[in-house]
């Protein structure tokens, strides 16, 4: 029998989730202070490859600790490596110094990434469980509109140093809420006592089970799709375009917006059709987004007409990960952390590939921005369409 889901859980969830935008959207303002104050162009790059390196292994090893130790004690052991790392960024005197703490900082907020997800699986299935992830993009939606802004504010006002200040703080404040208000939803019984080999093995099993892989597929070509806009967004609309980093910070915040918007209407879609219909109508919406914004970056008409086009696309970002998160843990209930870990590990892992493609084939347009939006996208609808079907409970 499973765990009464309490009201404040999912905005508890969403807030240890949001570590990892905490971490990651706060300093990107601060890139050029970074890079002048430790004397080195690329400084602000290689700390932020060093963070996505920590959450791709961090989330492995988070996931299959968690099966094994519960939710609770995994998750306070890596939220305090995380305060102390961070407060190593703030010490940081070379570039390497924080490149390492950086990384050990990702491997420490991976657990808040990873765990919220398996406690998610732990509560609840099928429709039940969209509906809670969906509360929990709600919750940690302000991350991305605010962190930005925030460390905007701090870089105006004070060194980038004291960024990293209040990530250290704001894991403190998890690190709080975590210990008086998080119960381990993992019962000692259903843990499993497995050695590293049956571990590494499970992972194997897991990415081979035909409903993980696929949702899985799906999963990591929207989250490349986001981090191809992320990556390239920047320099397309300050650079290209000539937009102010004022008028770049109310369109990201808008987008922000609407991707909270648009997976707030993710309940109400999949109690009305169900997940399977949503994700089919979102990857050919997808799709058709990625189309408009090649042709507006082959043929383009300004900033407005591209920043319409990206905001189309967040409706295929609110509204596909969470029903990809849920269809890849559906068959994983036994070992829903390290499937979530593996979950998240291959999201940040065709991120960071889709980053990498986008800076390889930068010229100043949206061109490469678009194009590997489009790439990714056909994947996602090639991966939809050869997804298993998942039965769910009506009554959850």
């Amino acid at each position: 029998m499973r765990q009464q889901i309490t009201p404040t859980l999912p905005i508890l969830l969403g807030f240890l989730i949001a570590v990892g935008p905490v971490s990651t959207d706060m300093y990107l303002p601060a890139f050029p202070a970074l890079a002048q104050d430790l004397h080195n162009q690329a400084a602000p790059q290689y700390s932020l490859a060093s963070y996505f390196l920590g959450l791709a292994i961090g989330q492995m090893t988070q996931g299959a600790l968690s099966d094994a130790l519960g939710r609770r004690t995994p998750l306070l052991a890596g939220l305090v490596l995380y305060i102390f790392a961070s407060l190593g960024c703030v010490a940081s005197w070379s570039t390497s110094s924080l490149v390492v703490f950086r990384f050990l900082a990702a491997l420490g907020a991976s657990a808040g990434v990873v765990i919220p997800r398996a406690v998610v699986r732990d509560l609840a299935d099928g429709p039940a469980a969209a509906k809670l992830m969906s509360k929990l993009m709600l919750a940690m939606g302000v991350a991305p509109i605010c962190a930005p802004m925030l460390g905007a504010v701090c870089v105006m006002f004070a060194s980038w140093r004291f960024i990293f200040g209040l990530c250290t703080l704001y894991g403190v404040v998890a690190l709080g809420f975590a210990w008086v208000y998080l119960p381990d939803t993992l019962p000692s019984e259903k843990r499993s006592r497995v050695g590293a080999v049956r571990v590494l093995a499970r992972y194997v099993d897991i990415f081979r089970e035909p409903a993980f892989l696929s949702h899985a597929v799906i999963n990591a070509c929207v989250a490349a799709c986001l981090f191809a806009y992320l990556s390239g967004s920047p320099q397309i609309f300050e650079g290209s375009f000539g937009w102010s980093s004022t008028q770049y910070a109310i369109f990201f915040g808008l987008n922000s917006m609407a991707y909270i918007g648009y997976s707030q209407l993710n309940p109400i879609l999949v109690s009305r059709f169900g997940i399977a219909p949503v994700i089919t109508a979102m990857v050919v919406w997808q799709m058709l987004c990625a189309v408009l914004l090649v042709a507006l970056a082959v043929f383009p008409k300004g900033g407005l007409p591209l920043a319409g086009g990206l905001l189309l696309c967040e409706a295929a970002f609110g509204l596909l990960l969470p029903c990809c998160m849920v269809g890849a843990l559906s068959r994983h209930q036994a070992h829903a952390g390290s499937a979530a870990a593996l979950l998240g590990t291959l999201q940040y892992g065709g991120g960071a590939i889709a980053g990498l493609g986008v800076g390889v084939l930068a010229d100043g347009t949206a061109r490469p921005m678009a194009l590997v939006m489009l790439v990714c996208a056909a994947i996602a609808l090639v991966a939809a369409k050869y997804r298993p079907r998942l039965e769910f409970r009506v009554s959850e």
